[in-house]
């Protein structure tokens, strides 16, 4: 399984110091699509976008989060999420990213309304929840993950490494609706295993709604959630999607909690069909 088709990689210093990995690719003049990956994954979770006809037009930018893959792994510095915001705005004001449409899947969402709570919505030209969470923490946030997810936390953010790494091939089956192969399967597992457990054990430890922001926002929204996500449940897309002002819900049949990964020439489509109508419009 290849990595990432990327022409430049840079280091980039995010909020409280953090050095962040970044890559990019595709047309350098094209419209951005900077991708954010979630909980406990990579950069090279974009490779069905890396390896895409997305490169011939857009100009592709993916970066590991703090404490994931090739950023560095502080051991207290999770639960800010004004430190996150600037991670994302480091990485856009370093690669002089203009009007991008970011892409957050799963704990990524999160991300995002870190930015556009802190940094705002001005520099952005559109936003793609991916199986994303917009709130975590909290009664309601429980109820919108699944019971196996639930179940496998206590082994998933173990300290104890055989049990971290069954929490962790846990996770993986419930990411996919469909048993992934082997080389796709060990390809995750290996950028999934790189994670400290204080980095998996700080993000689960957050509390953060964003209801007060999401009604406010006139950013438009593209919400792409498969129909069998067993992670973060698809009512909460459904919520996401009536908590904002502009936003579009499609959803996948047959689909877990990764569609960019599953149903990639659907998904890449969609992307592309969705940045194009902000460059019309803009």
């Amino acid at each position: 399984m290849k990595g990432l088709r990327a022409a430049k990689s840079y280091i980039v210093t995010g909020g409280g110091g953090t050095k962040l990995y970044v890559e990019e690719g595709g047309n350098p003049d094209g419209q951005p699509l900077v991708f954010i990956h979630g909980f406990n994954q990579s950069r090279y979770v974009w490779a069905k976008q890396f390896q895409s006809e997305l490169l011939q037009d857009f100009r592709l930018i993916a970066f590991d989060n703090r404490g994931h893959g090739w950023s560095e792994k502080p051991v207290e510095a999770y639960q800010e999420s004004e430190w996150w915001a600037k991670d994302l705005d480091a990485v856009l004001t370093e690669l002089q990213v203009k009007k991008p449409i970011l892409i957050g899947w799963s704990y990524g969402g999160l991300v995002v309304f870190d930015y556009l709570r802190f940094i705002g919505e001005k520099a952005i030209g559109g936003v793609n929840l991916v199986g994303a969470r917009s709130r975590i923490g909290t009664t309601e946030a429980a109820a919108e993950t699944g019971e196996d997810y639930h179940a496998l936390k206590p082994k998933l953010l173990a300290n104890e490494m055989t049990a971290a790494l069954e929490g962790i091939a846990t996770f993986l089956a419930l990411c996919s609706k469909r048993r992934l192969p082997p080389e796709e399967y060990y390809y995750f597992l290996g950028f999934n295993a790189m994670i400290p457990p204080y980095v998996r054990q700080a993000l689960m430890k957050r509390t953060l709604s964003n209801e007060d922001i999401m009604t406010k926002l006139s950013t438009p929204f593209l919400i792409t959630h498969g129909k069998e996500d067993q992670v973060v449940l698809p009512s909460h897309a459904v919520y996401n999607r009536n908590q904002l002002t502009h936003a579009a819900l499609s959803s996948y049949e047959e689909t877990g909690h990764m569609p960019f990964w599953e149903q990639e020439q659907r998904f890449n489509q969609e992307l592309k069909d969705f940045a194009d109508t902000i460059m019309q419009e803009n």
